[in-house]
């Protein structure tokens, strides 16, 4: 199923996931429940939170599957982005306020046979062969200006594959779109 979200539903979810920052910063532990967001951000769903700083990626992470409420996602995985990206250290108190917030709300993955099916701007892709894995956001590709086999290859890179590693017969590639919305 793939979400479409109003204005006042979006707003909701950039709330939730700054303020659930914020709250780990002050050393609190956020409090969400379900009667605090309407039906629709109740419903399972996959999300990633990816912060920025002019224009610098400072953090981003999510999940793929649908396994908790969406408001649910976007608060864990806000926090996520903030303190757990091994890329970079953790947020520092002061530092919330000059970051932007975008936030990816996931649809339904699918197996790709064929790479003529991957439309670079609508997809984001998952490669996996054996233990690896990598994911990259359909908005990557569009921001970096790549075509379709840049985009497969830097996805084998994510995953810590060889740039062509997408052609082996063992390579998994499966393909999503995604929701995208932020500040």
């Amino acid at each position: 199923m793939m979400f479409e979200l109003d204005e006042q539903q979006r707003k909701t979810l950039l709330g939730i996931a700054r303020q659930s920052i914020a709250a780990v910063l002050a050393g609190r532990s956020p409090d969400w429940k379900p009667q605090d967001v309407d039906e629709t951000l109740r419903k399972p769903a996959g999300a990633f939170v990816t912060l920025t700083r002019d224009g610098d990626l400072r953090g981003c992470i999510g999940s793929i599957q649908a396994v908790e409420p969406l408001y649910k996602a976007v608060a864990s995985s806000a926090i996520s982005a903030a303190f757990r990206d091994p890329r970079f250290p953790p947020l520092a108190p002061g530092e919330l306020e000059q970051l932007e917030l975008e936030i990816s709300v996931m649809g339904p993955i699918e197996r790709v046979t064929n790479i003529d099916d991957i439309v670079v701007g609508r997809d984001g892709l998952i490669i996996s062969r054996g233990p690896y894995a990598g994911l990259l956001l359909p908005q990557v590709a569009t921001e970096y200006g790549w075509d379709r086999q840049t985009f497969l290859e830097h996805t084998c890179r994510k995953a810590g594959l060889p740039p062509d590693a997408w052609r082996a017969q063992d390579c998994r590639i499966e393909k999503f779109s995604a929701f995208v919305f932020g500040e």
